[in-house]
């Protein structure tokens, strides 16, 4: 249920510990917070505990972190595939941040390049301009990444050293100047929130359904636009790998579940073949290495 949140395995507000805890680094509407969540499987139980300004905050809404608010009880998985993968998945559940700024920042350094680029710039971008968490998140190296100010204030040259094209930055500068009302977005209908996301310039459909999967709780949320994900569900459910528009289609029967669909199917390593040679990240931008204790 948390490793949605998570940027990549390198990722500095995001820590699992030996021990099976999830870390995480938070700025909450009170303040900076560190959070850890441990399940007890044993007991049938999670617990969790907070440090920081905005503690009291993240515990209350950690219900809804973990996926509480989601009603399932209309699902119907209607294809032998996820009735199986429905079989081994029923437990999932879509889990809302209510954290508007968090989800959006990744999902904009993700725009149309790998995995690898989009990864790397959230963490120089957090490094450079978050803040450690509190309490025992600052022994843990546990970061937070950078308000909508800080972002708001990023030099245009510096954008380009931690491999963030103009594009990008100009989303994310122009998202930073409204990100108050973003926030406000939180517990609208699913269709309304993502309608006010894609007025931002920049913010267009995949990346407001990647906001909507982590802030908002939406179930119906799919990633249209993304490399990966029709050619998977098409793949994994006819044999045949789909463009947008037959993924579209073909999900249309699940609505409002249809995000649940791409979830399972990956969870479940349906994956069609990879074959071709991996997309290369860019060389032309300026970068500065810099390691952080």
């Amino acid at each position: 249920m948390l490793g949605i949140h998570r940027v990549g395995t390198g990722d500095p507000t995001y820590k699992v510990d030996d021990a099976g805890r999830v870390w995480r680094g938070i700025r909450t509407p009170e303040g900076p917070t560190t959070l850890v969540v441990e399940a007890r499987t044993d007991l049938g139980e999670i617990t969790g505990h907070a440090w920081g300004p905005g503690a009291e905050w993240v515990l209350d809404g950690l219900p809804a972190l973990l996926g509480a608010d989601d009603d399932v009880s209309d699902f119907e998985p209607r294809h032998p595939v996820l009735t199986e993968l429905w079989r081994r998945y029923q437990h999932l559940r879509v889990g809302r941040s209510a954290r508007v700024w968090e989800a959006l920042v990744p999902a904009v350094l993700g725009q149309l390049v790998t995995g690898q680029e989009a990864h790397a710039g959230f963490r120089m971008l957090v490094f450079r301009y978050g803040e450690r968490a509190p309490g025992p998140g600052e022994s843990r190296k546990l970061w937070i990444q950078p308000d909508a100010r800080a972002v708001a204030g990023v030099p245009s040259w510096e954008w380009l050293r931690m491999h963030v094209d103009p594009a990008r930055s100009r989303t994310l500068v122009a998202a930073a100047r409204v990100a108050d009302a973003l926030e406000r977005t939180v517990g609208l209908e699913h269709a309304e929130a993502e309608r006010r996301l894609r007025t931002l310039p920049g913010i267009g459909e995949w990346t407001a359904a990647e906001i909507r999967q982590r802030a908002h709780g939406d179930p119906d949320a799919v990633s249209f636009g993304d490399y990966h994900v029709a050619k998977d569900v098409g793949w994994a459910l006819t044999g045949t790998p789909f463009d947008d528009e037959q993924m579209r289609a073909y999900l249309e029967p699940w609505r409002p579940h249809r995000g649940r669909i791409p979830t399972m199917i990956a969870l479940g390593g349906l994956q069609r073949p990879r074959r071709g040679a991996r997309m290369a990240p860019r060389t032309h931008l300026p970068a500065k290495v810099t390691r952080y204790p």
